[in-house]
C-alpha cells in the first residue's frame, strides 16, 4: 500500500454549520478533533464512541464521482474531517494508522447519508456507496497537519486490536499498539 497524505482538514462547531478548513488540529482520544462538532458533543449523529471521533474521505473518490456523474463535491462539502490522497481508506478498516502525531484506528466505512444529501442538495448515496469514507477512533492523540503522511501500522502489531466498536476496546487497542 502506498503512503497517503492529508490534503485537507475540516471542522465545524455546530451540527449543520458549514465546515471550516484549518491547517492543523489536535486529535484527542475519547473526544475527537479539538473544536469540531463531535468533540463538542453536538454532531448530528454524535455518540461518545470511537467511531464518531474522526471521519476521512479520499479525494480520488470525489474526483471519480464528478467524472462518473457530473456531480462535483469539494472535500470541504463532503462533511468529513480529513481529506486524503494516495491511500485506500476501505483497506484501513480494523487497522491502526499514523496521521501526523496521532494514531488512528479504522473502525468502519462512513457511508453517505440523506443528511449529507440534504446539506449539499445533491443525490450522492448511489454513487458514493462503498467509497464515502472511513470512521476512525483515536488510539493516541496528537497534532495532525495538512501534508502529514498516513502510515499504516504493521499487521503484526494489530492482532489484538480487532474492530474497536467501544471505548474499552479502543483502550485495549491503544495499549497493544503502544507496545
Amino acid at each position: 500500500m502506498s503512503e497517503g497524505r492529508v490534503v485537507g482538514i475540516f471542522v465545524g462547531a455546530e451540527a449543520t454549520a458549514p465546515l471550516a478548513s484549518v491547517s492543523e488540529i489536535r486529535a484527542e482520544r475519547g473526544r475527537g478533533l479539538e473544536g469540531d462538532r463531535y468533540w463538542l458533543g453536538q454532531g448530528t449523529f454524535w455518540k461518545r464512541q470511537p467511531a464518531y471521533e474522526v471521519t476521512l474521505i479520499e479525494t480520488e473518490a470525489l474526483e471519480d464521482l464528478a467524472k462518473e456523474t457530473g456531480v462535483s463535491v469539494e472535500p470541504l462539502s463532503a462533511r468529513r474531517n480529513l481529506a486524503t490522497r494516495g491511500v485506500r481508506l476501505n483497506a484501513l478498516v480494523n487497522r491502526a494508522f499514523r496521521v501526523g502525531e496521532a494514531t488512528l484506528m479504522g473502525i468502519r466505512l462512513c457511508e453517505p447519508c440523506d443528511h449529507l444529501e440534504r446539506l449539499t442538495g445533491r443525490t450522492l448515496r448511489p454513487a458514493l456507496t462503498g467509497r464515502g469514507g472511513l470512521r476512525a477512533g483515536i488510539v493516541t492523540g496528537g497534532l495532525i497537519r495538512v501534508g502529514d503522511a498516513i502510515e499504516v501500522e504493521p499487521e503484526a502489531q494489530l492482532e489484538a486490536v480487532g474492530a474497536a466498536d467501544s471505548a474499552s476496546e479502543l483502550e485495549t487497542a491503544s495499549k497493544s499498539v503502544a507496545k
